[in-house]
């Protein structure tokens, strides 16, 4: 196999500091350094390497899983590595295990919802790995709809406990990490029942197998529910199912640092806001917002580095027909045609690699959501909480389905070996493809954007302007854009006015949610308006989101962005990705009255032409990802671009090809072929 790069002509076209880039899509100079240093240790780890993953059977997968994940932990502990630099191992090794569960949801849980002696207690134990933490909250019958959950935790006033019983089928926990066969405690959510009274779903320590042999505790079923979707992907996780029968915990294992139970059976609040919950869910939907980019990221970088060393067909060595079917192959002789050069591959993809930064700014912009509200909450200061549950509701739909949708394309980007599990994009699409229903079913999110946001409508004066802040700001404009707005494109250059993208986002948006508002007020019962209306709903709130992804990407070009061309280069991405979007919804944008059709047309002509002006920049705009090929995981998406001797290597490699002749030949071929089957019994 030559070791030269394939790619060197791609990477010498770049009118960009690819470098610099790098320390833009990190976040910073710091962060690019942590996350590089430690992407080359995981990279040059061989106990890492996860090359045969989707040949290995579940058993075997989810052992080495294990296997690594120990590793994992006896390197942050050698090397001493900081929690940040240990989650950023984590995150490079790459591979689903209960350890993910544990850091990301049981941790903290604890930290969100205990006390601070029961936070003294467990954190210790957790933080050293010496108990495993799930988080036990969706159930075989209830999902999205965390108030309709049935587990149950009865406080006893007698021995000062409190009974987790699993009451139905339905009420069994299903789906939580590490659950299956690995986690020792999980914190389960059941509703909490004092003296016959039913106080909602609270959150509980609750003990599963044993420290000594690691066998379930009396009362516990539990096990593994099965294969999921894809080779690999999930299947090295333990997701699992278990029952209660009576599990007697002490009243201390309930997470009281918002409400609590007192020895006498008395149902109390802390002085601590109740609102500080709703905080721990913005934080989780933040993460997943930047696992989008991240996961489209990766998918846009192998299918831009294919479609650039991909070659089919020549200009001159082929035809056509009226129906754009190809009628001559090429005669084999001249150089075919890049892939990526071709304007329909171009107009699939760019979008894709403009969405990937999209999504990369508006998680750094929710990690400031975070904090600000954090420290708003904890000053008592509610008043941007709803704001901020919608925005991350909104948001966490809004990337992830695109995301899931964008990895689907690109494996079609990639042609029949897209469809190899070497090339690394089934899996990938079967690993993020659950974020679409994990922490808030899509739909179900958009919902409550919409219900926000109709309540926000609602407190408008009518006939003027209002004053609001924040993400529907522009609301208070309602005036302005139902009456005296009108586009004023005229040229397919003035789509490259930052203002002028703004204002037909946020009167689309409006418009939009002023329709679905106008029609809620025909329906006597506003519940019934809501159901009949849905889809308008789920709708105007997409408008509204993307609307803020927009913003907030033209918000990132107004900072001091260092690096010669790389400005430059974002406002590029950033026009494709707003343009593209009118494109897309030009049906919202026509209905609305927000654009007229030559408008609508004219926002096409610039996007084709700004295709034109990132397409030699591709493979340098990807490379600023900072992949390494161990994490890529992709024979496609190789850094060299030395695509065809991988992909023969990889197919030796398959176990398949351990004999030449096919086990079964004797039995079920060889027969066949001699005509023997018509003779036997089978």
């Amino acid at each position: 196999m030559d070791g030269s790069d394939h790619l060197v002509h791609e990477r010498s076209k770049a009118q960009f500091d690819v470098e610099k880039m790098k320390i833009v899509w990190a976040g910073s100079h710091y962060a690019f350094q942590v996350s590089n240093r430690i992407a080359r240790l995981v990279a040059g780890d061989p106990a890492f390497r996860k090359e045969n993953r989707a040949v290995l059977s579940r058993k075997d997968l989810f052992k080495n899983t294990l296997r690594k994940a120990a590793h994992a932990w006896k390197r942050i502990t050698e090397l001493g590595l900081s929690e940040e630099e240990a989650s950023w191992l984590r995150f490079y090794v790459d591979e689903l295990s209960y350890a993910y569960v544990h850091w990301g949801m049981f941790v903290p849980a604890i930290k969100g919802s205990g006390t601070e002696e029961q936070q003294n207690k467990w954190l210790p134990l957790a933080t050293n790995m010496q108990i495993i933490g799930t988080y036990a909250q969706t159930e075989l019958g209830h999902g999205s709809n965390v108030r309709g959950l049935e587990t149950t935790a009865n406080f006893d006033p007698k021995t000062d406990e409190f009974i987790i019983h699993s009451p139905t089928l339905t009420s069994s926990k299903w789906w939580p990490g590490g659950l299956g066969k690995i986690a020792t405690h999980a914190v389960v959510y059941a509703r909490l029942i004092t003296d016959g009274q039913d106080h909602g779903v609270h959150g509980f320590i609750v003990q599963l197998r044993s420290l000594d042999d690691h066998l379930p505790l009396p009362g516990i079923t539990v096990g593994d529910i099965g294969m999921k979707f894809g080779s690999g992907a999930f299947n090295s996780m333990d997701n699992g199912f278990v029952r209660f029968d009576h599990v007697h915990i002490p009243r201390s294992q309930m997470l009281m640092r918002v409400s609590q139970v007192t020895r006498e059976g008395k149902y109390v609040h802390s002085n601590v806001p109740r609102q500080l919950v709703y905080g721990a869910m913005v934080y989780v939907r933040q993460i997943i917002v930047v696992d989008a980019s991240i996961a489209l990221s990766r998918a846009v970088c192998i299918a831009a580095r294919y479609s650039a060393v991909r070659r089919q067909f020549g200009s001159q060595n082929h035809e056509i027909s009226a129906t754009g079917v190809e009628t001559h192959e090429i005669s084999g002789t001249g150089v075919e045609t890049q892939v990526i050069d071709y304007k329909t591959q171009q107009s699939r993809l760019f979008p894709l690699l403009a969405s990937a930064y999209a999504f990369r700014f508006i998680g750094e912009w929710l990690k400031w959501l975070y904090t600000d509200l954090t420290q708003k909450l904890e000053a008592n200061d509610f008043s941007t909480l709803p704001e901020a549950h919608a925005c991350t509701a909104g948001l966490k739909s809004l990337t992830t389905s695109a995301a899931a949708d964008g990895i689907e394309e690109c494996r079609k980007l990639c042609g029949g070996h897209g469809y190899l599990s070497s090339s690394g994009l089934p899996e990938l699409y079967a690993v993020f493809a659950p974020a679409c229903t994990y922490e808030g079913d899509n739909i179900v999110l958009l919902l409550q954007v919409a219900r926000f946001l109709m309540k926000t409508i609602s407190k408008l004066p009518s006939g003027r302007n209002y004053k609001l802040s924040g993400t529907t700001a522009y609301m208070g404009h309602m005036e302005h854009y139902l009456i005296k707005y009108s586009c004023n494109v005229q040229k397919a250059e003035d789509w490259l006015k930052p203002n002028t993208i703004l204002e037909a986002f946020e009167a689309r948006a409006i418009r939009m949610c002023f329709s679905c508002a106008q029609n809620l007020t025909k329906f006597a019962d506003q519940s019934e308006g809501f159901s009949e209306l849905s889809t308008d709903l789920v709708e105007a709130a997409i408008g509204h989101c993307q609307l803020i992804v927009v913003s907030k990407f033209i918000e990132k070009l107004q900072q001091n962005i260092e690096g010669n061309g790389v400005k430059q280069q974002l406002e590029t991405l950033c026009y494709i990705y707003a343009l593209h979007l009118i494109h897309k919804n030009s049906g919202d944008f026509l209905s609305t009255g927000s654009l007229n059709p030559k408008q609508a047309s004219l926002a096409n002509d610039q996007l084709r032409s700004l295709y034109a002006k990132v397409r030699p920049n591709v493979i340098a705009l990807v490379d600023a990802f900072n992949y390494s090929d161990h994490f890529l995981g992709s024979v496609l998406g190789c850094y060299d671009g030395n695509v065809y001797p991988k992909l023969y290597e990889e197919a030796c490699k398959d176990p398949l090809n351990d004999s030449v002749v096919a086990d079964g030949y004797s039995e079920y071929i060889q027969p066949l072929l001699n005509q023997q089957l018509l003779n036997a019994r089978l």
